[in-house]
């Protein structure tokens, strides 16, 4: 049997050939996600922002196997426990994810910072960190240790990662290439390479693919304002992600494959794979933000909503002010009532009903409102973002 044990063994580290095609979509994501950070009201980005933290959590640990309903995500955050245990400790995992996400979030202030080794000890503690001794056990009994790097060896699936006493050789090795991206061509290739390669080398007891997804979250946050997500891509085809993680795997295949000992050639494929993964998820939540379709789809969701709750506060009437919370910010409750057109005491139920449905939010019963996103709004006024939470909770 193979025994990795010397760094070289899992070279090269990025590819070095048809890098035009890679830049070049690579300009494309830079640019739309510029507009993208640019589009609807602050206040619209927040609340879309953490949407995509709960679903960041949910896929991510979907992957995993080990997902819980988002309902159940929107009750961890308050900190409501279901009474079973099995869907009490997926709460508690999804939860420690969206405050791990976001306490990494506000540390990152280059790309090239997060996809060092000591960035991915620090995403797999943050994550487990947080999670009590019961909820770190592997299947086989063993403890997860935050941040650790595992103590013996493992085998993962067909993949036999490095032997244990190797691995600080071999995160020194990643920490010199990735440490030195620089330019913006090479930006989102080097973070896709990087997924594959700490994947590859399991440093950790288990969690690897969290915390490497963490990691890979953080270095496109900078790029993505959190308004799109990688781990919507891979979760929604999680059988085609491991397998192109797989293929990345592959020895080098002859001399025309590069000159390392894995395949330049398969890695290029698995570099090409994401970025147009990354490319999908910002042309799709562009066309979830275009103003005048989001418009007509906050229209259906009153009539929708009017129809089906019977409360009479869900009325075309309140369209307008509505869609300026989320095209320009947030407005006095004064301003709102007069662009509904209605009688000042039926407007102000309006207000109080959408702010009780979390329609709308207000840090006071006399301050202004802005616009939110409830679960329960997704389905028609993000279609496909994050469908699951539509469905039944089954659990």
């Amino acid at each position: 049997m193979l025994v990795y044990d010397q760094p070289h063994q899992f070279e090269p580290l990025l590819p070095t050939q048809k890098l035009a095609e890679l830049g070049e979509t690579t300009r494309r994501i830079f640019d739309k996600s510029s507009q993208l950070k640019g589009s609807a009201s602050p206040q619209a980005r927040a609340a879309l922002r953490e949407i995509v933290r709960s679903m960041n959590s949910y896929y991510s640990n979907r992957i995993e196997g080990q997902s819980t309903h988002p309902m159940n995500i929107e009750r961890a955050l308050r900190r409501d426990f279901s009474d079973q245990p099995d869907v009490a400790k997926h709460q508690r995992v999804a939860l420690a994810h969206i405050e791990a996400e976001r306490e990494l979030e506000a540390s990152v202030d280059a790309e090239a910072e997060t996809l060092s080794s000591g960035f991915l000890k620090k995403a797999h503690a943050s994550l487990y960190g947080r999670l009590p001794e019961a909820d770190r056990l592997t299947d086989d009994g063993r403890l997860i240790a935050p941040g650790a790097l595992r103590t013996h060896d493992v085998s993962v699936g067909r993949h036999q990662p490095p032997a244990w006493q190797s691995i600080p050789r071999f995160l020194k090795r990643m920490d010199e290439v990735y440490g030195r991206l620089k330019g913006v061509d090479a930006v989102i290739y080097t973070v896709a390479a990087a997924h594959q390669r700490m994947g590859w080398t399991h440093p950790f007891e288990d969690g690897n693919g969290r915390a490497v997804r963490l990691q890979t979250h953080c270095a496109l946050h900078l790029i993505s304002g959190g308004l799109w997500s990688a781990n919507r891509g891979l979760a929604r085809d999680r059988e085609r992600y491991y397998q192109m993680l797989d293929n990345a795997d592959s020895p080098r295949q002859g001399d025309l494959d590069g000159r390392g000992n894995l395949s330049e050639k398969m890695l290029w494929e698995w570099c090409r794979y994401f970025l147009g993964l990354c490319e999908d998820q910002v042309d799709f939540m562009s066309s979830m933000l275009d103003l005048s379709k989001l418009k007509d789809r906050m229209r259906a969701y009153l009539l929708v909503r009017g129809a089906t709750s019977g409360m009479n506060e869900y009325r075309e009437e309140a369209l307008l002010p509505l869609h300026t919370t989320a095209a320009v910010g947030a407005v006095s409750r004064g301003e709102f009532i007069r662009m509904t057109g209605l009688e000042e005491r039926t407007a102000r139920k309006v207000i109080s009903r959408f702010i009780k449905d979390g329609l709308l939010k207000s840090d006071s019963h006399r301050s202004e409102v802005s616009i939110a996103f409830p679960l329960e709004s997704l389905g028609i006024l993000f279609p496909n973002l994050y469908p699951e939470a539509g469905t039944a909770v089954l659990e």
